[in-house]
């Protein structure tokens, strides 16, 4: 009797493990590579030269963007992607699930205006929502941000990538993110932003950078100082001592006309 207990007791706990797992891991092989080609034509569409967004465009074409959204929700990275491919598919779904937020509640102001009420404790802001999917799993933005890109490689380039539909945020960028692509589209996107003065001022002796600099300094610190790794990007050769201040943060929709 008491071995029937037992063994009982070892298959409920098998059971349990197996329900709790079936969906919080992705696949360890895919016979399907990322595909964003429908990406491209969307961003190309709607994506200004100056990188603002045309919503009202993407709000026409939100089948499209829907469809898009559906794909990668359905195929999630596997472990036999590239390191590329993988960094490549979440720049993408951050951006695309980010234009999807604004374009599911348009017209509005800016991002933070769709923050949950302080009814809801547990989430505290509309970047730390779960309200989508990929591979099965509730998805946040923050999530892909933090506790995908950010923790799982050491690319600091990809603040330069990901967008939060804000004046302040890099560009977003008119083509999808792509493996075989992946060094070039980043480093561009680090000059782009760099170099813009409207979102930093680059002096010899003095910068005045965006606050992505300061939030997530760790990142562009990795072994240099934040003067010598922006010093790759400018086209201003900044002394090592030079004094560095913070611009403030301008989160009005990134909107064009």
């Amino acid at each position: 009797m008491q071995k029937r207990v037992n063994t009982i007791i070892v298959l409920a706990i098998l059971f349990v493990i197996g329900c709790s797992n079936s969906n919080n891991t992705f696949a360890s092989k895919s016979d399907i590579k990322p595909d964003h080609t429908d990406w491209t034509a969307l961003l190309a569409k709607h994506v200004k030269a100056d990188g603002l967004v045309d919503y009202k465009g993407f709000v026409k074409d939100k089948d499209k963007l829907n469809a898009y959204a559906d794909y990668l929700s359905k195929n999630a990275p596997a472990d036999d992607w590239s390191d590329e491919e993988k960094i490549a598919y979440w720049i993408n779904a951050y951006n695309v699930f980010t234009v999807k937020l604004i374009v599911d509640n348009y017209p509005v102001k800016s991002i933070k205006d769709l923050n949950p009420s302080l009814a809801i404790p547990t989430i505290r802001s509309v970047w730390t929502k779960e309200w989508f999917q990929i591979g099965g799993e509730d998805f946040s933005l923050d999530r892909i941000e933090h506790k995908i890109l950010r923790k799982d490689f050491e690319e600091p380039r990809i603040h330069f990538a990901v967008n939060c539909a804000s004046i302040s945020c890099p560009v977003l960028r008119n083509e999808a993110y792509t493996a075989t692509k992946l060094d070039a589209q980043l480093e561009e996107q680090a000059k782009l932003f760099l170099n813009d003065t409207t979102r930093n001022t680059i002096t010899p002796d003095r910068i005045t950078v965006s606050k992505i600099f300061s939030w997530f300094g760790g990142d562009f610190k990795n072994g240099q100082t934040l003067v010598q790794f922006i010093n790759r990007y400018t086209d201003v050769e900044i002394n090592d001592k030079a004094k560095v201040k913070f611009m403030s943060y301008n989160w009005d929709l990134n909107q064009s006309n």
